[in-house]
């Protein structure tokens, strides 16, 4: 145990790694729905802040130590989500090749990377809208997509952290009371 956070809640914030690459690959990759990757987001949190204190038996002691698990085992899933949601991005910006299906036109004319994104938001129902935000070449683009890439990448962030916190609050509020339990040697 260490003197700010239980050793069940640094074990939590590995499941909560576990959860957020599984949850990636299926809303990012296998499965490619991005609002429901985000909205998974504070369910996780909430679900991980709470474990971090079930899984280290917090039966007593201070309100402090039960919110300090529950911020590190949030923190440590929300990192993961967005260091993957990030990578994926930067993945699929890289390595556009501008392959389109036959029936949507046949491939984009572009160089790989970026200017075959940017010919893809260009050529898209949405086009114009970038135009009335000052969108022009592929290097203003590149800077708007980026930038809209973190400011998700922050709510990702928040959302998670935020449910980590509330996952810690809501065990304090409902927590078995008493001494701790120890666990019978026979049973190990």
């Amino acid at each position: 145990m260490s003197r700010v956070i239980d050793r069940g809640a640094i074990v939590a914030g590995w499941v909560g790694v576990g959860m957020a690459v599984v949850v990636a690959v299926s809303f990012l990759l296998v499965i490619p729905i991005e609002p429901v990757f985000w909205l998974m987001t504070a369910p996780a949190g909430l679900l991980i802040g709470y474990y971090a204190n079930q899984r280290s038996e917090r039966q007593s002691g201070p309100w402090g130590r039960i919110l300090a698990n529950g911020v590190y085992a949030g923190a440590v899933t929300a990192l993961t989500f967005v260091l993957l949601l990030l990578a994926v991005k930067a993945l699929f910006f890289a390595a556009d090749g501008g392959y389109r299906d036959p029936g949507q036109g046949g491939a984009i004319a572009c160089a790989t990377g970026a200017d075959c994104v940017y010919q893809r938001y260009v050529q898209s129902p949405q086009g114009a809208d970038l135009a009335r935000a000052g969108v022009t070449d592929v290097a203003s683009f590149t800077s708007f997509y980026w930038g809209q890439q973190l400011g998700v990448a922050g709510l990702v962030l928040v959302l998670c952290l935020g449910g980590g916190i509330a996952g810690a609050l809501a065990f304090g509020a409902s927590r078995p009371r008493g001494a701790p339990r120890v666990p019978d040697p026979a049973t190990r």
